[in-house]
């Protein structure tokens, strides 16, 4: 989607996914100076038609004008890129940056990203490893750094905490719809967050918990430098945040 975006309105694609064609894209031929239209020239984009099938699929799931009214009223609010909401660390991603992200909470997203700390680490963390987590949570928030984590158990739970208990700004990158609390049992959490941050999902209201590999992308690839505490293994995702000339460190749990 985000290459078709790069050369074609939103309009135009939302468009043609309802009459049931290919949208109309140019593309230039490298080195010839040939414009091409439709799907079929040498600049056309990889399994654009698969996808456009796959995408048509979903238009039942549009949602209709009061439901996009009542998620307004409910703080939930859609941002795209060139709104002023928009975090534009996330357009390093270049093709692979989000199309729009749904925000919930009384932060600006935008602000918020601009001096950020992304933490991620194990859901099943030791108590050093909390320790550690907290104290760095803490030490960042108060310093005025917006710490980013993914809303989970363990190292991403208690990187939230640690922001909130010095009243600072904190971002859960969430796997479902930012209308549900996943895990249920951070949903105080969550009401904490959006007080103090913002949850954002790629995912739009309403949508169970997926594995998806946005979450990494976001939290590793868009938002300031990445810390990885207690024997994480995000090794994936620190590599990530290399390749984005993001600033990268660990701390790993005491030698036995």
């Amino acid at each position: 989607m985000g290459a078709l975006l790069r050369i074609c309105s939103p309009a135009e694609i939302l468009a043609a996914l309802t009459e049931g064609r290919v949208p109309r894209i140019i593309t230039e031929s490298a080195g010839s100076g040939v414009l091409w239209e439709g799907s079929a020239g040498p600049g056309g984009i990889p399994r654009m038609e698969s996808a456009l099938t796959r995408w048509s699929a979903r238009l039942g799931e549009v949602p209709p004008e009061p439901e996009l009214a009542a998620w307004w009223r409910d703080g939930i609010r859609l941002v795209i890129p060139g709104d002023s909401e928009w975090p534009s660390q996330l357009d390093v991603l270049g093709q692979a940056r989000p199309w729009g992200l749904w925000v919930r909470g009384h932060a600006d997203l935008r602000y918020a990203c601009l001096r950020s700390v992304s933490v991620v680490g194990t859901r099943a963390a030791t108590g050093y490893g909390t320790y550690v987590c907290g104290e760095m949570a803490v030490s960042l928030a108060d310093a005025g750094w917006t710490i980013v984590s993914g809303g989970a158990f363990g190292i991403d739970g208690c990187a939230h905490r640690g922001a909130i208990a010095v009243s600072g700004t904190t971002v859960a990158v969430l796997p479902c719809g930012v209308d549900l609390a996943y895990p249920q049992a951070h949903e105080g959490l969550f009401r904490s967050i959006r007080e103090q941050g913002v949850l954002v999902s790629e995912w739009p209201p309403g949508r169970m918990p997926t594995r998806h590999g946005s979450i990494d992308r976001i939290k590793g690839g868009g938002f300031g430098v990445l810390g990885a505490v207690d024997g994480s293994g995000r090794v994936g995702l620190m590599q990530f945040s290399v390749r984005r000339l993001h600033g990268v460190w660990g701390r790993s749990g005491p030698r036995s």
